[in-house]
């Protein structure tokens, strides 16, 4: 029986060692299913300065909502289109924790084949009344962070 336990512990191990809380809240958007990171129900999962992308990808959706608005990709993938049982498989999550911040690195494919199917993604996070926020999303993939893009679409202009 120790035999047994020791086993599945030795088994378990590689999961666990990137399982934590601020990891897990990246690890919502991407399992069992990708989530739409801009989608307005999942607002209360991050802070400024995204938010207030996101609030204007929505102004611009409700402005011209036959045009594609500000956000056209999905943040967290830095893609459109991706299989999601490649993205289950290929999952892997570290984290750094620093207080009431932390880094997390997502390193995924998108497809099971493909040279520009890897992607690198590094999720900021600050702690906001004990529960992990996103403050941010940058790909290393691709060299942006969401909080750098520009939605001038849905701001008044003058």
């Amino acid at each position: 029986m120790k035999l047994l336990l020791a086993a599945i512990l030795l088994i378990a191990a590689p999961a666990a060692a990137w399982a934590g809380p601020a990891s897990d809240a990246v690890k919502f958007f991407y399992v069992p299913q990708v989530k739409f990171e801009a989608d307005a129900q999942y607002r209360d999962h991050f802070t400024e300065p995204v938010t207030k992308l996101f609030n204007l990808n929505d102004q611009a959706t409700k402005k011209n909502s036959d045009q594609v608005a500000c956000i056209d990709f999905d943040p967290g993938l830095d893609a459109q289109d991706f299989d999601q049982k490649t993205i289950s498989k290929t999952l892997k999550l570290s984290e750094t924790v620093d207080g009431d911040t932390a880094q997390v690195v997502a390193n995924f494919s998108l497809f099971s084949e493909g040279d520009d199917s890897q992607r690198e993604m590094h999720w900021s996070l600050k702690k906001v009344d004990g529960k992990w926020k996103v403050s941010d999303i940058a790909s290393r993939t691709s060299d942006w962070t969401l909080s750098q893009l520009e939605c001038m679409t849905g701001q008044d202009q003058e």
